[in-house]
C-alpha cells in the first residue's frame, strides 16, 4: 500500500486543495492530509474545525476514487510526520512559479533529512491556480462571493465564523 502525505494549514480547505487531493489519489492508495498546527499563522478555524471540514469534504471523494483519505494533525517537521504516517511520498500543490522556489528549498532540506521520501508537485488546474485560503478569507470577510473558491459547506462555515 502506497501512502502519500499532503500537508497544509487548510484554513479553510478550498477547491484548489480538493483538486490536488483528487489527483493525488491516483498516485497513492492512502492519502494522509497533514493538517499543520501552525500557531504562528494564527488560523481562523481551530484545528478541530479544519480536520472536520477536511473529513467532510473528502468523504465522497474517498468513495469515488477508492483511495483512503485521512486527516492527521501534526506539529513536528514534515519529514517526521511523513515517517509517522508511513508516507513514501509528499504531495505539494503549486499555484504559481513563486511557489516553486520555496518548495524547491523544502525538497532539498527534506531529502537531506530522509532521502527515502519523494516529493511530487502537482499544479492546480487553471481555474484553481489563483485560489489561496488567505484570499478566500479576506473576500468572505468583506462580503464577497466565494462560491467559485470553496464548496457551499465551507462557505457556510466561513459565514458563520465571520458573523
Amino acid at each position: 500500500m502506497r501512502t502519500g502525505l499532503y500537508p497544509g494549514t487548510f484554513d479553510p480547505i478550498t477547491l484548489g486543495h480538493s483538486d490536488i487531493i483528487r489527483r493525488a489519489c491516483s498516485l497513492v492508495d492512502r492519502l494522509v492530509i497533514g493538517v499543520a498546527i501552525n500557531r504562528d499563522k494564527g488560523p481562523l478555524f481551530s484545528l478541530e474545525e479544519r480536520v472536520a471540514m477536511i473529513e467532510a469534504e473528502c468523504e465522497s471523494l474517498s468513495k469515488h476514487t477508492g483511495c483512503e483519505i485521512v486527516a492527521h494533525p501534526f506539529e513536528n517537521l514534515l519529514i517526521h510526520c511523513a515517517r509517522d504516517v508511513g508516507a513514501s511520498l509528499i504531495v505539494r500543490g503549486l499555484r504559481a512559479v513563486a511557489d516553486f522556489e520555496y518548495e524547491y528549498q523544502m525538497v532539498g532540506m527534506n531529502r537531506a533529512m530522509d532521502d527515502s521520501v519523494e516529493t511530487v508537485f502537482l499544479m492546480a488546474e487553471a481555474q484553481h491556480q489563483a485560489i489561496a485560503s488567505k484570499l478566500v478569507k479576506e473576500i468572505a470577510r468583506l462580503g464577497g462571493d466565494i462560491s467559485n473558491f470553496v464548496t457551499p459547506a465551507v462557505a457556510e462555515a466561513l459565514k458563520t465564523k465571520l458573523g
